[in-house]
């Protein structure tokens, strides 16, 4: 399964100067911000998946301000296992220490600094925080560090937590994706060339690496979930019962059958050691095991697991960077591009099968299972939709946002979206590198897509 854990570095950062200063650059004040900032953002954004490591072993001030010590604290951090570095510049800074304690962890970074609020009435300031950044940042780009950036602020400020959420969808993002690892089950369906892949490139320039598990494989887990999981696979059948008022005229055994998908994909997860599936579903499973995959997909995407139809990797690998985005908190889903809106000339139909989690069914509208797949509506909202693909050896990642609408009444599970310009959209579908298969999700990520594709080389970001 993906991680969405952050243990983040804090690097205060000051400016050292020889002597005691009483005017600019004094370090008490450096050393005040610093401790403002970082009780602040303790305070605020630790949980369960937020931890941070400061430089408290450092030196009694606990910043650094050398650049000898830019070896030391790496050293500490890869050891305390640290996924991103915060640069807090707590007066001017010192580039030199910053930029490459950056460069050897190699991992996603931020600087920011606070706002100067002191100004006495001699004309003394203390800090210059802001004015150090720019030469901060310019190191870094030297050293050719991708980095992100908030503007200057005080801690407190909504443009700061904005920002500093963002970057932390970003280091969750990058940490999963550098390490991904897909199980593909089964093979794409015969005329299904669109989903085709460049495995090798995969692993080449990303490290993604992609399991192949064979039908007969799935096909003897899928059995001995049927002899050795019996009560659990009743309990979900009486489940299903229960959240589908129409379950489309099939008996407990076919319900059984669809149910035991569930156990299976979890098996190969766990087999593969892998983070996300993408399956082979209607032409083949139906063949094998005379049950569809649909609902166990659905019920999967409630416990975090991914697990994408009809063989498209790339769409696999879209729907966890979405995941990951969101660090968890928020589903993702599978909804292709299928019809426009008979009356909204913005409108779209994002449709499929039925894999969509149950978690986003639109309240009170009805379900039922249709062909063995659910059917339902998803909630209103506005959703991140987005495509990872690639044509030429040329990989890009397509994204922007779609607020939903009232439509027609359909099978499957889809929302209608619309879009500032929809021709834009399908021009960009049309003329590629992408599909119609898109990866959505509640909220807007684009801020984060794109700066996330700032760290990847070889991956652009795309909008219409």
């Amino acid at each position: 399964m993906l991680d969405y854990t952050l243990n983040i570095g804090l690097a205060a950062c000051r400016r050292w100067l020889p002597g005691k200063r009483t005017g600019i650059f004094n370090p008490e004040y450096a050393q005040a911000n610093k401790r403002v900032v970082e009780s602040y953002v303790r305070e605020h954004y630790t949980d369960e998946q937020t931890r941070f490591t400061d430089l408290s072993f450092l030196n009694d001030e606990g910043m650094m301000f050398d650049h000898a010590q830019a070896e030391t604290i790496a050293e500490k951090f890869k050891a305390e296992k640290v996924d991103a570095l915060f640069i807090i510049n707590c007066n001017f800074g010192c580039e030199e220490v910053a930029a490459k304690l950056a460069r050897l962890l190699q991992v996603p970074t931020l600087i920011w600094a606070p706002q100067d609020t002191i100004f006495e009435p001699d004309g003394t300031r203390y800090t210059d925080a802001q004015c150090g950044l720019f030469a901060m940042s310019k190191q870094l780009t030297r050293y050719r560090v991708p980095f992100e950036h908030i503007e200057n602020c005080p801690v407190d400020a909504p443009v700061f937590a904005r920002g500093f959420e963002r970057f932390l969808s970003v280091a969750c993002m990058l940490k999963n994706f550098r390490k991904l690892r897909i199980a593909q089950v089964g093979m794409r369906p015969r005329p299904f060339t669109s989903v085709i892949f460049n495995e090798g490139e995969l692993v080449e320039r990303f490290g993604i690496d992609v399991v192949p598990v064979n039908m007969p494989a799935v096909t003897e887990i899928f059995q001995t979930v049927l002899q050795d999981k019996q009560t659990e696979l009743a309990a979900d059948v009486k489940l299903l019962k229960e959240r589908y008022s129409d379950t489309g005229g099939l008996d407990d055994a076919a319900l059984t059958r669809m149910a035991a998908f569930r156990e299976t994909f979890r098996r190969i997860m766990l087999d593969t050691n892998a983070q996300v599936i993408s399956t082979e579903c209607w032409t083949c499973m139906l063949q094998a095991v005379d049950a569809m995959p649909c609902i166990a997909m659905s019920q999967l995407a409630d416990e975090r697991m991914i697990v994408t139809c009809e063989s498209d990797v790339c769409g696999a690998i879209t729907m966890a960077l979405l995941s990951c985005a969101s660090r968890g908190r928020s589903v993702p889903f599978f909804g292709e591009f299928t019809v426009r809106h008979p009356h909204n000339q913005n409108g779209e139909l994002l449709w499929h099968c039925g894999p969509f989690a149950w978690s986003l069914k639109k309240p009170q509208s009805p379900a039922n299972i249709f062909n063995m797949k659910p059917s339902f509506r998803v909630k209103d909202g506005l959703y991140t939709i987005a495509r990872f693909d690639s044509a030429e050896g040329r990989y890009s990642l397509l994204n922007g946002n779609f607020r939903s609408i009232e439509g027609p009444h359909t099978f499957g599970t889809y929302i209608w979206a619309e879009f500032d310009d929809y021709r834009k959209w399908e021009k960009k579908l049309i003329y590629g590198p992408y599909i119609h298969h898109m990866a959505e999700i509640e909220g807007d990520y684009t801020e984060a897509l794109e700066a996330f594709c700032r760290h990847v080389p070889g991956l652009v970001s795309d909008r219409p």
